[in-house]
């Protein structure tokens, strides 16, 4: 036991008190926010669900895979500090990608039925941003100024449709002007200046003569032709002298000559453009197929991409940290015989995101509308949650932790989904879990977006997310009178009703401060729901299963319903609108809710033996050897009984 004594138990459970309020702090600081950036960044309700959706699926399988892997290779510290340090570092890219739109307002508003709504630009999309350093490269059709033209480049601009029109040259007063090709035509330079081309004309041709088409092919190269010029005028008859001796007009001067190429040569030299052309834009594709792919998409669809592999670059940067940190340190205290003890630091969780979402609404409320020059009063979300995690390493870097390869090398998830699968009830809280994961990434994504409609700004969305956290932590104090009034069974009921309540209460929100009086049925919705879940796991869990089996219902199952939610949840707001997604999610748990009960009658009842109650008795020195062997075989009759009982039920 000297062992047991050198171990340092109030000081483990402070610091790990610690690390879970800071880390549950620096996510509670920017995930409850993060759609509301995602739509003032101009992506559209599937589009949003869509990235949130992926988010949990990556969670769902990479939390167990990165804790297998660190306990396997003995580096849990190494990737808990890395964990940190990478998320805080990839979750401030998103703030360089510039908004779809331009919002003067600090609030962003739009029509959810259709999607952000987007301003016509030129060249498939161009985005329009108040951050110029920041801007995606667009095209634009609007006409440039002769002027300009001339500045840039010396030589006249012709194109190819010009150049074929038989058009008389253009008046003294409009040769300074200069055509501008229609369709986005390629156009054709000459290799003289402006200026030394008049002055070769003076001097060498006279005004009345035209020039011969050997001399104009001897001064200047063979204009170059696009591919939709070249296979159309393939078709086509050779001009006529009189075309070919009228000039068209270019930008500085009027060109009085054409170009009198034969037929044969001309053909010969579009078949060779084209077929180089078509070579360079095969070896272009090839390369940068997946780029070009992105600059062919509209300016929407491009911040889409590139915020999704931002956002699943993050998710595989912070997954690891939550599992990870729990089996180090539920091993160390296990080591120490104080694992019954971990559970304290769980309330921790709860209040640090409450004090970190509450704080960070009313922090980010009174900053104004942009903030360090280009970044909006939004991206303190993202700074903070950089800044608390970088605050949380020096406590990441004395965190007790143990490893213990010999635990749960017969009970792992695998052997708690067996365990799952074979009990009935165990299968109804899994499907209850899964319904309310779903309901509550409804509620996670797109209540902001209905709080913010009717008029709420990120003071009231902080302080009505934080009542609903303290509301969840104080179901504890609750928790013994509820016990006595409902069984686990029961409990489970009310807290899935509370959320459709909850969910259907939304949808009809009508001021700023509306959704406060729902918030506070977050102690039935999720205090007394966790905690039949709980009861539920302690049914079915052998010894050293325990967490394995908890995890089954609070991570696998919660994380799957969060994706599926989100996936679809997009896809309704899209199309009928916020106030149809909640009133569809609240009848969906209210029909669950009124089968659920008719569920766990018709399962057949499997009563185990309390183990820790049995290890108690033979610990307790009052007891006698007769009245433990009495308790036992009570206990196994009793059990028999139930087991048959039920299966003549089923």
């Amino acid at each position: 036991m000297k062992r047991n004594k050198q171990i340092n138990i109030q000081r483990t459970l402070a610091l790990a008190g610690a690390f879970h309020f800071l880390s549950s702090c620096s996510r509670a600081s920017l995930l409850p926010f993060l759609t509301l950036f995602l739509r003032q960044q101009g992506l559209s309700p599937s589009m949003t669900g869509i990235i949130m959706g992926t988010k949990h699926l990556i969670a769902l399988l990479w939390s167990p895979a990165s804790s297998l892997l660190s306990k396997h290779y003995n580096q849990r510290r190494a990737v808990i500090v890395g964990s940190l340090v990478c998320s805080a570092s990839v979750a401030l890219l998103p703030l360089f990608f510039p908004p779809v739109e331009v919002h003067e307002n600090c609030h962003f508003t739009s029509d959810l039925s259709g999607g952000p709504t987007q301003s016509p630009t030129g060249g498939g999309g161009g985005i329009k941003s108040s951050a110029a350093p920041h801007t995606l490269p667009r095209t634009t059709d609007s006409q440039t100024p002769a002027k300009t033209l001339a500045d840039a480049q010396p030589a006249p601009v012709l194109t190819n449709e010009t150049a074929l029109l038989d058009k008389p040259p253009l008046p003294k007063d409009n040769a300074n002007k200069s055509p501008t090709g229609g369709g986005g035509a390629i156009k054709t330079s000459v290799a003289l200046s402006s200026e030394s081309r008049t002055k070769a004309n003076n001097a060498t041709v006279p005004q009345s003569a035209s020039v011969p088409a050997k001399r104009l092919v001897d001064a200047q190269p063979a204009p170059a032709l696009t591919n939709e010029t070249a296979l159309h005028d393939l078709d086509k008859p050779p001009l006529s002298d009189d075309i070919t001796n009228k000039g068209p007009t270019g930008g500085g001067g009027a060109i009085k000559s054409g170009v009198a190429l034969s037929s044969e040569s001309r053909t010969r030299n579009k078949r060779s453009e084209v077929k180089i052309q078509e070579e360079e834009e095969e070896n272009h594709q090839r390369r940068f197929e997946f780029l070009g792919s992105l600059k062919v998409m509209d300016a929407q669809h491009q911040l889409f991409f590139l915020i999704l592999i931002t956002v699943s670059l993050w998710e595989l940067m912070a997954s690891p940290l939550e599992w990870t940190a729990d089996d180090g340190l539920y091993e160390y205290l296990d080591f120490a015989d104080a694992s019954d003890r971990y559970r304290i630091t769980s309330i921790w969780k709860i209040l640090g995101a409450a004090f970190a979402v509450g704080g960070t609404g009313l922090l980010v409320s009174r900053l104004p509308c942009l903030i360090a020059g280009d970044f909006p009063r939004m991206a303190a979300h993202f700074f903070l949650y950089a800044v608390i995690g970088f605050v949380a390493l020096p406590v990441a870097a004395y965190l007790p932790l143990h490893l213990n390869k010999k635990r749960d090398r017969g009970f792992g998830l695998l052997k708690a989904l067996q365990l799952v699968h074979n009990s009935p009830h165990a299968l109804l809280c899994v499907a209850t879990t899964f319904l309310v994961g779903c309901a509550g990434s409804v509620v996670d994504n797109f209540l902001l977006w209905q709080m913010q409609d009717h008029g709420s700004s990120e003071m009231h969305m902080g302080v009505s997310l934080a009542l609903a956290l303290v509301s969840q932590a104080a179901y504890p104090l609750l928790k013994g009178r509820i016990s006595k009034l409902l069984t686990p069974g029961k409990v489970l009921v009310v807290g899935a009703a509370s959320l459709g309540v909850q969910c259907f209460y939304f949808s009809f929100l009508w001021g700023p401060w509306a959704a406060i009086p729902a918030q506070m049925l977050s102690c039935l919705s999720s205090g007394a729901l966790w905690w039949a879940v709980k009861i539920q796991c302690e049914e079915v869990a052998t010894p050293g299963s325990e967490r394995s089996v908890r995890r089954i219902f609070s991570s696998l199952s919660l994380n799957l319903g969060s994706s599926l939610g989100s996936f679809s949840g997009g896809f309704v707001v899209q199309r009928f609108g916020l106030t149809w997604l909640f009133r569809g999610t609240a009848m969906c748990v209210m029909l669950w809710c009124v089968c659920l009960p008719l569920l766990q009658f018709k399962a057949p009842q499997q009563c185990r033996i309390n183990y820790s109650r049995l290890l108690a008795a033979n610990g307790s020195d009052a007891s006698d050897s007769e009245s433990e062997s009495d308790w036992l075989e009570k206990a196994m009759e009793e059990n028999r009984s139930k087991n048959n009982s039920g299966r003549k039920i089923h």
